[in-house]
């Protein structure tokens, strides 16, 4: 049986891989290691509560004996490595935090694997795929051609500076004890379970509440969407078709700005909901962060190359199912949504926000 340790298994992308997982591998066992802060929700695994292929283990990535004891006590032989603080608006307040768990963290994972499967059998043939962003490549001009995965790394904020970090232990783990390791890089991601500090879910449950929408600067900052199971889709073809040593490039390869973005997203949900009236006076534009990207893009044709896969849901197909799943998920998203995390949106963007 193979046994995989996902890490950040509560959260968006990786409840949604472990859901994933369960569908397309029931007879792989899941260990689940997530600190279950803000955006690591048990109730993103509620189904799974009684599963015997799921353990869900609370715990930090940056505590080295927890994590080394997990790969001795169930014989891990698959890392999937979600776990990480992401929100770049939260590094620029404090950076600490995002260099603990981004970058200390990955270290301990690291060195659990390296000392666990340093005496396998070949035939184990042990992997760890390690997620990380675009944003590691920095911006882009409006011009610019995607970035391949052979572009050099020039990250902008905090967050973006500790995946940087992270990716590079991977890879020198790969070049100096050949660790059978593989990272990937994604464009933003979107679904079910997703925490509403982020855009798409933000924006809806602020329609459903009448209240302002803001939009950092002229909303002209332009990302591509990846729909949360396209990326969990790619992600295991690379966890079992893909080259160790390498990086794969994950997009969605449909560029919005996000003005672009949130008008579709109000004209889906309008559709949805027209008690809820014109959406789009609701959207607000509020003075730019520091440092913000104003473009990413990922060129990702060494997958669709190598390894066959490539996006299948596109944008308007993919939003309305997001919408879909929140507005059946009213009461997750009240429940999510703390004081602690109303205090931090009324401090980023203003009294009122939230």
């Amino acid at each position: 049986m193979i046994k995989v340790l996902v890490t950040g298994g509560a959260g968006f992308i990786g409840a949604n891989f472990v859901h994933f997982l369960r569908r397309h591998r029931p007879d792989w066992q899941i260990i689940n290691l997530d600190l279950l802060t803000y955006a690591g929700n048990p109730e993103n695994l509620r189904d799974l509560e009684n599963d015997p292929q799921h353990t869900l283990v609370k715990g930090d990535v940056a505590e080295g004996e927890l994590v080394a004891g997990l790969f001795a006590r169930y014989g891990i032989s698959r890392v999937v490595h979600f776990a990480a603080e992401t929100h770049v608006d939260r590094s620029i307040l404090d950076p600490a935090v995002f260099v603990r768990t981004n970058v200390l963290g990955t270290f301990f994972l690291l060195e659990a694997a390296r000392q666990a499967w340093k005496d396998l059998p070949q035939e184990a043939a042990p992997r760890f795929l390690h997620i990380s962003t675009d944003e590691v490549y920095g911006s882009l001009g409006s011009k610019d051609p995607p970035v391949t995965e052979a572009a050099p790394y020039a990250p902008s904020s905090p967050y973006a500076a500790s995946k940087a970090g992270a990716d590079f232990l991977v890879r020198s783990y790969f070049r100096t004890y050949r660790l059978p390791v593989l990272i990937t890089n994604c464009s933003n991601n979107y679904g079910p379970y997703q925490f509403p500090e982020k855009l798409i879910p933000f924006s809806i449950r602020q329609a459903l509440e009448q209240k302002p929408i803001p939009l950092y600067g002229q909303g002209g900052n332009v990302r591509d969407w990846l729909f949360v199971e396209d990326h969990c889709r790619a992600l295991l073809t690379v966890l079992e078709q893909g080259q160790p040593g390498e990086t794969y490039n994950i997009a969605g390869l449909q560029e919005k700005t996000n003005l672009e973005l949130v008008r579709l997203l109000l004209s889906l949900l309008q559709e949805m909901r027209p008690d809820l009236g014109d959406l789009e006076r609701l959207i607000t534009f509020v003075p730019d962060r520091p440092g913000h990207d104003w473009r990413y893009a990922l060129n990702c044709r060494k997958i669709d190359t190598a390894l066959g896969w490539r996006p299948q849901v596109n944008l308007e197909e993919g939003l309305g199912r997001t919408i879909s799943w929140y507005l059946s998920h009213l009461e997750w998203l009240n429940r999510v949504c703390s004081g602690a995390y109303r205090q931090f949106l009324q401090k980023q963007y203003g009294a009122g926000v939230i």
